[in-house]
């Protein structure tokens, strides 16, 4: 009979051995997209949905919300107050709904719910539609509007939760961003930081390519000639364009808190003001240079 205690010792040893293998080895900087920051293709295992034997979904009350792709640090605060500014338009705070998730707590559930033609995932993306539709009733307002950057890189899950959804796609040179985002830390990592500017923009690039119908806008051009900008995308959303947008201040946004958007006292001022671009001396990496050329970003 084996002793249970050489047993544990046996699993113990095993587990450290692995975690001294873990620390020695070398990290690996990839992005999602498949690249490095050289831009260097990864290799790759091969893909298989994950949700290829998902249930069907469930209908939906709010059939065609609106998604905000970008990156962290690209305007995307205020282009949320400026759409919220109009009388037809709910754009709330960051909704982190991909943070929103539906655990069973018993092994059994999950059968249960198979029964109603229901899995997690499709309970989240239930849950995730009735915050959308008690959000718009609490408005008012009949066009919902999420801009929260990490949405960015689900992008892939939100069109299987919702086949109507409309996209709004804002894009900010890939330099301005790298450069925001170091103002903002206490202690940068610049490494660390480019990976995440890289992580964002392979994906939007993604949505770009693949989501046909999206609508495509700057930053620089949404501070530069916001007019011009809202009224392509009120065009889009279906509504008519309100010269009150423009004067974002004088509605009432809610608090501009951490974690739920930009709170800094640019976006605070209620009037929009002049993009500011990338640090002169930065030197993005080459697959970042890349990126901002095929978004038609002069790159020196």
């Amino acid at each position: 009979m084996r002793d249970p205690r050489m047993s544990a010792l046996g699993k113990g040893l095993r587990r450290r051995g692995r975690l001294m293998v873990q620390a020695v080895s070398p990290p690996r900087r990839v992005s999602p997209g498949g690249r490095t920051l050289d831009g260097v293709p990864a290799q790759r295992e091969p893909w298989r949905d994950p949700d290829a034997d998902a249930v069907p979904p469930a209908p939906r009350l709010v059939d065609s919300p609106v998604f905000v792709l970008s990156s962290v640090r690209s305007g995307s605060t205020l282009l949320r107050v400026l759409l919220n500014s109009h009388s037809r338009i709910r754009a709330p705070h960051e909704m982190h709904l991909r943070t929103v998730h539906v655990r069973f707590s018993r092994d059994f559930t999950a059968d249960a719910m198979k029964e109603l033609r229901l899995d997690r995932q499709e309970l989240e993306h239930v849950l995730w539609d009735r915050v959308l539709d008690l959000e718009l009733r609490h408005s008012g307002k009949d066009v919902i509007v999420d801009k929260t950057p990490a949405n960015t890189l689900v992008f892939r899950r939100l069109q299987r939760c919702w086949p109507n959804a409309r996209y709004i796609i804002l894009l900010r040179h890939p330099g301005a961003v790298v450069t925001s985002l170091t103002a903002r830390r206490d202690r940068p990592d610049p490494a660390a930081i480019r990976e995440e500017v890289l992580r964002y923009a392979e994906e939007l690039e993604e949505a770009r390519r693949h989501l046909d119908t999206a609508h495509v806008i700057t930053y620089e051009d949404l501070t530069a000639d916001p007019e011009r900008v809202t009224r392509g995308l009120c065009d889009h959303l279906g509504v008519p364009w309100e010269s009150g947008m423009l004067d974002y201040g004088s509605h009432d946004h809610g608090r501009f808190r951490p974690k739920l958007g930009d709170w800094s006292s640019t976006i605070k001022s209620g009037r929009i003001q002049a993009a500011r671009g990338a640090d002169a001396s930065l030197e993005l990496p080459p697959r970042l240079t890349e990126l901002a050329r095929a978004w038609g970003y002069p790159v020196d």
